[in-house]
């Protein structure tokens, strides 16, 4: 047979030429949408055990927003930690704690609520927040839900066609909820997520935190920093400040139990941890010591030298400071 013609060659060569480039480019989009929805090369999270036994979990940042919004919401309604366990295991069964906008015939979102079988409208599903509060509407109405097995009050719930499939979750749960409810302290972690856009700011801080906690959470009553009581205001009305910090103030509760006051402080800053990313969160303090995004392994290190005793009797502030 003849050889091509030298322009057939040419032709070739460039059709070779575009068809890597294509393949270069698609390849090149899917880490981008990994990074950015918290798939393969995306920053990431890590709880630990409090008990020393070694159990671990990791998680992506998406998941960890969502796991803190699902247990504030819980601790907006004073439920035990128990609920929290039932409900983050329900979310990792259900859409691996992903906000996800499909699912078997009309479910949707974290838990798979269904509108058709009135859970709310579609948009309402959606929201995180509103989601985990249908959910915990449903369990508190099982008779002794906080003693009955994870499975059955979790499908008391959701009525699934895999009643059983909630227990393989339940370890990696009970490690979050410790965690999120402040049980164990210093044990939630994030990479974090060094901003490459302008920062969410200090006020965008604020309104998630109401959005997660209730609008209570960032007035305390009868809470005081350096002595001063701090000023009523809502969160829209309060100016952020100069360095991009909130702080929030951590008190007893009304029996004066600084255990429980401890407990508040870690939940705050450990949702702020879980949140880093999403909101841009450089740094967070509480109780003498500070998680830093992306520094000494985002760990969190003592401030000064001082441990964890330097919280005192239970109470102080946590201090959440975005980047700039």
């Amino acid at each position: 047979m003849p050889e091509p013609s030298l322009p057939s060659k040419r032709r070739g060569r460039l059709f070779r030429f575009g068809a890597a480039f294509v393949v270069l480019l698609a390849v090149a989009g899917y880490l981008v949408v990994q990074y950015v929805t918290g798939g393969t090369g995306a920053p990431g999270c890590k709880v630990v055990s409090g008990k020393g036994d070694g159990a671990t979990y990791e998680f992506t940042s998406e998941q960890a927003v969502n796991a803190a919004t699902i247990t504030a919401v819980g601790l907006a309604r004073d439920l035990p930690e128990r609920a929290v366990t039932i409900a983050l295991a329900t979310a990792l069964q259900e859409s691996a704690l992903r906000n996800i906008d499909y699912g078997d015939r009309d479910s949707l979102g974290l838990f798979q609520q269904r509108p058709s079988q009135g859970w709310g409208t579609p948009k309402e599903i959606m929201d995180p927040a509103y989601a985990a509060g249908k959910f915990y509407e449903h369990l508190v109405e099982v008779p002794g839900y906080t003693r009955l097995p994870l499975t059955v009050a979790a499908q008391r719930v959701q009525r699934s066609g895999f009643p059983q499939a909630y227990a393989k979750h339940e370890p990696d749960a009970t490690l979050l909820a410790a965690a999120l409810t402040g049980r164990s302290a210093a044990t939630l972690t994030c990479d974090g997520r060094p901003a490459a856009t302008r920062a969410a700011g200090a006020d965008a801080v604020r309104a998630a935190l109401a959005r997660d906690f209730g609008r209570d959470v960032l007035e305390p009553a009868g809470a005081e920093v350096g002595g001063a009581a701090t000023p009523s205001s809502s969160p829209d009305e309060r100016p952020a400040s100069g360095d991009g910090t909130v702080t929030l103030p951590v008190t007893a509760g009304p029996d004066g139990a600084s255990r429980d006051a401890e407990a508040r402080g870690w939940q705050l800053a450990h949702w702020a941890v879980a949140n880093a990313s999403e909101l841009h969160i450089k740094r967070v303090s509480y109780g003498g010591r500070e998680w830093t995004a992306g520094n000494t392994d985002s760990q969190w290190q003592p401030i000064d030298g001082k441990g964890s005793a330097d919280a005192g009797d239970g109470a102080g502030a946590v201090r959440i400071t975005t980047a700039q």
